[in-house]
């Protein structure tokens, strides 16, 4: 198949370094040469492209923050011309200024080639019907799955986020095989689906590519069961490439990276050492191909574990499993480190169908509480007041049990919460409110 590329995919480790470090020690010379930023932070720390030689020498040269984009706002990163530049992403910009990346011509068409791959990683080939339901326009997931879908020769179906039930019947009359979505969205969808009385029988979907926001192995299995498909985790990030920096493959044992464009690194995000394999800290990432936008050690701030034990798929391409949360996500809560992730785990670890839910943190007189606001299911309703009291208790103790904090759990009626059609919002920390406005 033209999109599993075995040379690269299955490429024993010395040629992969190999290749990293030709292209690294290029790319270095290129960035210093052509974006000041980087010029400057690597004359602060005393290194000359010449000193980068291999994958070995990348401890050498100073990371990237999103704040150096910020502060560059909005070209000032860029490694090419303006008029090379054939595509502008952005993010959402939700926590300061938007963070500006742009795209060459040949940055496009490796970007489709990497979200081809993902979706051959699947199963996927020419005869797919490609469902895009993450949202186009600055947000790299639609229009990044959308290419990858036409790159592979496959039939694209641009259907974005939103009118849930138009989508539903989508799935149904253009015969979509693979969807790619958020997964709170799927689980919308799959809620959306009992109530109208549609069946999964009805569709012919057989894998889905779910990411753009944190979930767990309880997700999956509802997410597969509700939709009778695989579901699959794919990563991306709109500053490096968006969807497809890494995928799953068939065995669902952690995601690929696609090395030969991209270099991972996993740091412990206090002494900002690199760790060994296996170990789980941040990860760091460094764009060896891209002519644009070519960030060079870029903290993701995304907590994740690397592991270069061949597949048995068959790829030695290296496998970050799935992220664990984010070090600016985490919640320090009485001085104990909390992911919103757990809180998830544990939820659905008890009731695979309780999927809404929202966890907001305060201080009340300098003590730190954590509230988790949690939907009952509609089914719910009827029970008496003592079996809800007991799914209560039961619940804040499998919470309480997974993250070792006591927390508060308020039960609300079903359909109280609003429903994402993309990144759901799970968290409010009203601290961050209070600090901001000096309450």
């Amino acid at each position: 198949m033209k999109y599993y590329m075995p040379e690269i995919e299955c490429a024993p480790r010395a040629e992969l370094d190999a290749l990293q470090s030709y292209r690294l020690s290029k790319q270095i010379r290129r960035v210093y040469e052509n974006v000041a930023p980087y010029r400057h932070k690597m004359d602060a720390v005393g290194v000359k492209p010449e000193d980068i030689k291999s994958v070995k020498d990348l401890s050498k040269l100073p990371f990237t923050l999103k704040q150096d984009l910020r502060d560059n706002y909005p070209y000032g990163m860029f490694a090419t011309p303006l008029k090379d530049v054939v595509r502008i992403h952005a993010s959402s910009g939700t926590t300061g200024k938007q963070t500006v990346v742009g795209y060459s011509a040949k940055d496009v068409d490796i970007w489709a080639e990497c979200a081809a791959r993902a979706l051959v990683c699947v199963g996927g080939d020419a005869h797919d019907f490609v469902h895009v339901a993450y949202g186009y326009g600055l947000f790299t997931g639609g229009l990044g799955m959308h290419y990858g879908a036409e790159k592979l020769g496959a039939t694209a179906i641009p259907a974005s986020a939103g009118n849930s039930k138009r989508q539903l019947e989508m799935f149904r009359d253009f015969g979509s095989t693979i969807v790619c979505m958020t997964p709170s969205y799927a689980i919308s969808l799959i809620e959306l689906m009992q109530e109208v009385g549609i069946k999964k029988e009805e569709f012919k979907l057989k894998a889905g590519l779910f990411g753009a926001e944190p979930w767990t192995e309880e997700m999956r299995a509802q997410i597969e069961e509700g939709l009778g498909l695989k579901a699959y985790d794919i990563y991306g990030l709109s500053e490096i490439s968006g969807p497809s920096v890494s995928t799953e493959c068939t065995a669902q044992k952690g995601m690929h990276v696609c090395e030969d464009h991209f270099i991972p690194e996993i740091i412990d995000p206090d002494t900002l050492e690199p760790l060994p394999p296996g170990q789980q800290g941040e990860l760091v990432f460094t764009c060896i191909t891209k002519e644009t936008f070519p960030l060079i050690r870029y903290r993701t701030r995304d907590v994740a574990t690397l592991t270069y034990e061949k597949c048995e798929c068959g790829r030695t391409l290296v496998r970050m499993l799935k992220p664990q949360g984010r070090t600016d996500d985490m919640l320090i809560i009485r001085g104990v480190n909390v992911f919103p992730s757990q809180i998830e785990s544990a939820i659905i670890g008890l009731d695979n169908k309780a999927t809404n839910y929202l966890i907001e943190v305060d201080r009340i007189n300098n003590f730190d509480t954590l509230t988790v606001v949690l939907e009952m299911r509609e089914d719910m309703l009827s029970d008496t007041i003592t079996s809800v009291e007991t799914y209560k208790n039961r619940m804040k103790a499998a919470i309480d049990s997974a993250i070792g904090v006591g927390v508060n759990l308020k039960l609300v009626e079903h359909k109280t919460l609003a429903r994402s059609m993309g990144k759901a919002v799970r968290v409010v920390d009203n601290r961050e409110i209070k600090n901001k406005f000096g309450a």
